[in-house]
């Protein structure tokens, strides 16, 4: 079981921002704030289980599912990401090249980290 994971980031406080709102339909907030370090941990239920860190290299490469429980929680993350300006990387839908049930979709962040939201009702 994964306990965490990081997706560095060019700019901080840009990304807390776009990741709050982009987040908040998944049930995920600011758990852990550390503004002197530039790393805030996002979860849900006091669980920091995803971590923005600045960082200045080697950004954009990073993905990250974030596992939902139905497909409208899918939905409003796509739309809240886009409006907190994300750039769409694959509207919601079904896809069928991973599984017939697996429902999901990507927004590439302010650094161009593919973050997804999957459910698999």
């Amino acid at each position: 079981m994964i306990a965490h994971v990081s997706i560095h980031v060019s700019n901080y406080e840009k990304s807390k921002d776009f990741y709050t709102k982009a987040l908040a339909p998944l049930g995920y907030e600011a758990v852990m704030d550390m503004p002197q370090h530039k790393v805030m941990g996002m979860g849900v239920k006091g669980n920091p289980d995803l971590w923005i860190v600045e960082r200045k290299e080697n950004l954009g490469r990073e993905h990250a599912a974030i596992l939902v429980g139905d497909k409208s929680a899918v939905d409003q993350f796509h739309k809240a990401a886009l409006e907190a300006g994300g750039k769409d990387n694959g509207a919601p839908g079904i896809r069928q090249e991973y599984s017939p049930d697996y429902y999901a979709a990507f927004v590439l962040d302010l650094d161009g980290n593919n973050i997804e939201a999957v459910c698999f009702k």
